[in-house]
């Protein structure tokens, strides 16, 4: 069967991770965790090479998996997320437990954590492919999304 019809993946990751909201006026300017869950979906049209160990796929599942391991959830896990803007001296000091710590370049809300995770994805994917949306869950109520259509 050929199709020419584009076709969206997706593939869900979890991982966690602590933040801090510098200057904010409720409890999220303590330093707290979340279980985070992140999909991603791609759009593209299936592979239609023959022979080709990828004939019908939009892209290789294990292929989106580290290309979204090696940009975004290898390097936030269990890590804590500042606004670079946060006091620097006590996590040098205690590097024990603050091994893991980003400074970013933005208050690590939702908001800005998935769209600095879409352009860190975006830039990895093969050229036939688009990325489509990122929806990242902050809490079982709460999530934020990226749509490449409010943002093209």
């Amino acid at each position: 069967m050929e199709t020419m019809a584009n076709i969206r993946v997706t593939k869900e990751f979890t991982f966690e991770m602590a933040h801090a909201l510098l200057g904010y006026d409720g409890s999220c300017k303590f330093v707290h965790g979340h279980s985070y869950g992140l999909a991603v979906t791609v759009i593209g049209k299936p592979n239609s090479s023959t022979p080709d160990p990828k004939l019908g796929m939009v892209i290789d599942f294990g292929d989106l998996k580290r290309i979204v391991r090696d940009k975004v959830v290898d390097i936030f896990d269990h890590a804590l997320v500042l606004n670079k803007e946060t006091p620097h001296e006590y996590f040098k000091e205690s590097a024990e437990l603050f091994d893991k710590v980003i400074f970013v370049e933005y208050q690590p809300t939702s908001e800005n954590l998935v769209s600095d995770f879409a352009e860190r994805i975006r830039k990895q994917l093969p050229s036939h492919l688009n990325l489509f949306s990122l929806r990242l869950r902050e809490t079982t109520t709460c999530y934020a999304e990226w749509f490449a259509s409010d943002n093209d």
